[in-house]
């Protein structure tokens, strides 16, 4: 089980989609005489994480739509081809074959969970020789050659959230998790930024997927006086642990609770004075489009196209989408080729100044993207943002 694979469980989604693979072309109402540029998406229209992965098209559907309307790239139209990845690793790996042999894209986007990476990135990579680009935020550590990561690391999470916690909660920290590979490798980088700011981990547990009943756990963070509890506990558990925390009265007594995959998705598991005060930190929250006019215009787009419950947040991937597809574009442009070695030669230091959260650039060599980050706090249901970066932040990856 890896990256996000709790929301398998995850039935309190409101978005998400009846089983089935499905498959969609999306062609613009014009043409050029070299032919279009083919990109493919391939991403969860059904199955568990469905409302992740429409979260992806749509936004991807979006940016194609904003390209287009300014002739497309190189003078050549985009066009979309749509595969369903279904939350399931086979079905997946069948249907990312098409994009490849049957459709000829000359790019791949997609995936969630780093299970689905690991299962789709040489069918795109070695075998049909494409450029690939991950946008979830995920556990890092994929430094494969034509693939590129624009999603937030552990690095880019941690190392300005950490000493926010202990200025605003506490130096004795709790490690509760889920008992899969992301919360492991997070956990890992998160203790040394605590020790090295002289913070102290309690305990660090991990619990099987399915676990929901929480009272040692509690009881183990209220007697030994934790202040911050830096939660990978996922569904269907996190729900009911927050819930027993907050009776317990950790909050009431002045603990911090905190979970990095916290978005406005998420906020609603629990009744909002279960989580009040809880602290994220994503590379975008809906309440930084207050003062960030770039995401504030991205944010009403896609509330005007694709209005409804299938919500445009950080942990579905859906920033990193957008981000990756408009790093791609300045790729092209500069590469004035698809040529995958000519594009990946280019996007490794490509920059883009506006997308969701703020500008972005690739770090050349390491084939991750700085971005800001943001501190939000849980207030009554919704985000308050607290901190940001002063500049992009680097993923110290590869």
């Amino acid at each position: 089980m890896t990256r996000r694979s709790f929301l398998g469980s995850a039935a309190w989604m409101s978005g998400a989609i009846a089983a089935g693979a499905q498959s969609w072309t999306i062609r613009p109402a014009w043409g050029a005489a070299s032919g279009p540029i083919k990109v493919g998406i391939a991403t969860d229209l059904t199955g568990a994480i469905g409302y992740a992965g429409n979260a992806n098209a749509n936004i991807a559907k979006l940016a194609m739509k904003e390209i287009n309307a300014k002739g497309g790239i190189l003078g050549r139209p985009i066009e979309l081809y749509i595969e369903d990845t279904a939350s399931a690793e086979a079905t997946a790996v069948a249907n990312v074959r098409k994009l490849i042999q049957r459709d000829k894209v000359d790019v791949v986007f997609g995936g969630i969970t780093s299970s689905m990476r690991n299962a789709i990135k040489d069918v795109i990579v070695t075998r049909g020789r494409t450029l690939y680009i991950y946008p979830q935020l995920y556990e890092g550590k994929e430094c494969t050659p034509y693939i590129f990561c624009t999603g937030p690391t552990p690095a880019q999470q941690c190392d300005e959230f950490i000493p926010w916690l202990m200025k605003n909660g506490g130096k004795r920290f709790a490690l509760p998790s889920a008992n899969y590979v992301w919360p492991h490798v997070l956990n890992q980088y998160a203790r040394k930024v605590i020790e090295g700011n002289g913070g102290e981990v309690i305990f660090e547990e991990y619990y099987p997927l399915d676990q929901v009943e929480y009272s040692a756990t509690v009881n183990k963070i209220m007697t030994n006086k934790v202040d911050v509890v830096f939660n990978t506990v996922i569904p269907p558990g996190v729900g009911p642990f927050f819930k027993q925390l907050y009776e317990a009265g950790f909050t009431k007594r002045g603990g911090r609770l905190s979970c990095v995959y916290y978005d406005e998705n998420t906020l609603n598991i629990n009744a909002p004075h279960e989580i009040e005060g809880l602290a994220s930190c994503l590379d975008y929250f809906r309440a930084v489009t207050k003062d960030e006019p770039g995401s504030a215009r991205i944010q009403a787009e896609y509330d005007k196209q694709f209005p409804g419950n299938i919500v445009f947040a950080a942990g579905s991937a859906a920033t990193g989408m957008y981000r990756g597809l408009r790093l791609w574009e300045a790729a092209v442009k500069e590469a004035r080729s698809v040529d995958r070695d000519a594009v990946a030669k280019a996007l490794d230091h490509a920059k883009i100044s506006e997308g969701p959260g703020g500008p972005a650039e690739m770090v050349p060599g390491k084939r991750h993207c700085k971005m800001r980050m943001y501190t939000a706090v849980a207030k009554q249901g919704t985000y308050d943002i607290v901190a940001r970066s002063k500049g992009l932040v680097d993923p110290k990856e590869c």
